[in-house]
């Protein structure tokens, strides 16, 4: 009875010591996607990509301190962008038409990352590299146009953040992201864009971010 005990016991002090090494990193701010927009479009059609450019950034890490300011782990971003806008154009006998179209842009990276820290250094000011290699994805709608494709994808993060108390940090942190996609399906239709047309999936982001450890 008096080994179980103890055995029990020492289960339950690794199990406490390795919840001890978890954290989990969430952030939430807004993007920039900075790839160019193709000089072959229209100024109508480049105006309204043009709003489609920024949007609504939302991240989250699961890491796991493997040693001192070392951690690996696990990360998942989302941005999100839509706009809505009016196109005009002549019809077969020169009559101005317009019509009202509205987007949806989505991008989502999913993939291992490698995070140095300084959290173990005796100070409340800390700072944070995280970088992360992974899929990333991307799916546009217009009306009943769906277009989507899946490329490689890499995000760099670099964190201040202010240790609150022992399980809590909070701060700024910016983050880039690049990715571009060689082909894309529309409504189950493959098309290749080659190198000189891919879309660019890259963005530059600014976010609060915090992070809880157990």
């Amino acid at each position: 009875m008096i080994k179980k005990i103890f055995a029990l016991g020492l289960f339950s002090i690794s199990i406490m010591s390795f919840a001890q090494k978890i954290s989990i990193a969430p952030s939430f701010g807004y993007a920039w996607r900075i790839n160019k927009i193709s000089p072959s479009l229209s100024p109508q059609e480049r105006s309204y990509i043009k709003g489609l450019k920024s949007g609504t950034n939302f991240d989250v890490a699961l890491r796991y301190e493997v040693k001192n300011g070392m951690h690996i782990g696990f990360k998942y971003s989302n941005y999100s962008a839509s706009h809505t806008g009016r196109f005009s154009a002549s019809d077969n006998m020169g009559n101005i038409v317009s019509a009202v179209v509205s987007t949806k842009d989505a991008i989502n990276f999913y993939g291992p990352s490698f995070t140095v820290t300084n959290y173990e250094q005796p100070t409340k000011h800390k700072f944070l590299f995280d970088a992360a290699l992974g899929a990333m994805s991307y799916t546009t709608k217009t009306g009943d146009v769906k277009g989507k494709g899946t490329t490689l994808g890499a995000e760099v993060d670099f964190a201040y953040q202010y240790q609150v108390n022992k399980h809590l940090l909070i701060g700024p942190k910016v983050g880039l992201s690049g990715g571009a996609l060689r082909k894309i399906s529309y409504n189950g239709q493959v098309i290749d864009l080659g190198e000189e047309n891919r879309e660019g999936l890259s963005r530059v982001s600014l976010a609060a971010s915090a992070t809880f450890r157990f």
